[in-house]
């Protein structure tokens, strides 16, 4: 097969795994769409990405990665809390689609070698679902923008939550300023991606991604800026821009960042701490501590937990948060300890954008966007192959046998 029908394909299974961490549960859309046929879309496209993985790399030769293992290694405690009927076959379905999701990772680290296809295969397919929430807000802004989300942007062609739109425009906008500065992309490309993604980012009204992208790009950039002058021109300006906004405009982004809730409910998280007190105070058993009660759709008491480490708690137990802990620090190691350059700052901003994400969101546990982002991220931190060194009139010539001389 030849290499760039390769290169396609493998950008084609990266678009498929998106497409199946889009969930199936979300906002009302202007057609009425039945979550069966969702769940059918989003798994059939974990099932076809495997698939196709496994034709363009018929052998299973895959790159040793820590992350992955980790992965695997995650199935574990998912299994064992799963294989109790009590909790459903659901569970169960769960654990296969994660056994999937973390097979077509391994078939994929062949091509991890620390560049950056990857990265546009993430932008694109990100993008595209922009796109398509930018056109159900023009065919539909009042299915787009409904009153029981506060008037927070949602998918109105695709059951999308507003979290989930700032998750993808956060992400996207962060990728493409790195490429940018990396000088990767052009400024009229780079624009066309940014400015509409920054749009809907504020049109959606969520905090965490902002901060996630605020944050996730002051230590990617910071990464950069001992080696690159574009990096620290761009921080110059973004803390001389960020200190006039925030003296001009401080009533108006606090009122944004409040979305007219009162003190008290911000306080407490928009309610979130009253599910994650009575999450924590929860009688379990010994082996529900350890091994969690089994995949589930992360809530409890029919409410959502929002909280990744407590959601791997309940499902994976004591076992699978120490696991996802593990991704997180060996991910960020390996970050500080390769050297400066555009890949590693792209990883960098990826880790600490999930890490900060995972307060108020869960995934980390789970197959999700965020653990396709941390698996970018761990294509971006993958040491390249060292380069075969040539041969010297000096170096002994080795012999071939006769029997390979014909």
């Amino acid at each position: 097969m030849r290499a760039d029908r390769k290169s396609k394909i493998v950008g084609t299974v990266w678009g498929l795994l998106a497409l199946n961490t889009l969930g199936s549960a979300g906002a009302r859309t202007v057609v009425a769409i039945p979550r069966s046929l969702i769940q059918m879309v989003t798994m059939g496209a974990l099932v076809a990405a495997f698939a196709l993985a496994l034709a363009v790399n018929p052998r299973a030769r895959i790159r040793p990665s820590a992350f992955v293992f980790l992965l695997t290694l995650l199935l574990v405690p998912s299994v064992i809390a799963s294989v109790h009927l009590e909790v459903g076959f659901g569970a169960l379905f769960r654990c296969f689609r994660l056994a999937l999701f973390v097979g077509t990772l391994w078939l994929l680290s062949r091509w991890w070698d620390g560049g950056l296809t990857f990265v546009r295969h993430h932008i694109r397919m990100y993008f595209a679902v922009l796109v398509l929430v930018a056109v159900g807000l023009a065919v539909a802004p009042g299915t787009a923008l409904p009153e029981y989300y506060g008037g927070r942007l949602v998918g109105a062609l695709w059951p999308l939550t507003p979290p989930q739109i700032g998750q993808y425009a956060a992400v996207v906008i962060g990728l493409t300023v790195l490429l940018l500065l990396g000088r990767r992309t052009s400024g009229a490309a780079a624009a066309t991606v940014i400015v509409p993604s920054l749009v809907l980012l504020a049109m959606t009204h969520t905090r965490t991604a902002t901060l996630g992208l605020v944050i996730g790009l002051v230590l990617a950039i910071g990464s950069l800026v001992l080696t690159s002058s574009a990096a620290r021109r761009f921080f110059a300006w973004s803390v001389l821009c960020a200190t006039v906004a925030a003296v001009v405009f401080s009533s108006a982004l606090r009122a944004w960042f409040l979305r007219g809730q009162s003190q008290e409910n911000f306080s407490n998280l928009t309610g979130r701490a009253k599910v994650w007190d009575a999450l924590l105070s929860a009688p379990r058993t010994a082996g529900e501590t350890v091994f969690g009660t089994g995949l589930g759709d992360k809530s409890f008491d029919g409410l959502p937990i929002d909280n990744s480490w407590l959601a791997v708690y309940h499902e994976q137990g004591l076992i699978g948060v120490t696991i996802v802990a593990a991704i997180i620090i060996v991910l960020g190691g390996v970050a500080l300890l390769r050297p400066p350059s555009l890949p590693r700052a792209c990883a960098i901003f990826l880790i600490g954008y999930c890490a900060l994400s995972s307060y108020t969101e869960v995934g980390l546990g789970d197959a999700s966007a965020y653990l396709l982002h941390l698996a970018l991220a761990a294509s971006l931190l993958v040491a390249p192959a060292p380069a075969a060194p040539l041969p010297t009139p000096d170096s002994p010539r080795r012999r071939i046998p006769l029997w390979a001389r014909r």
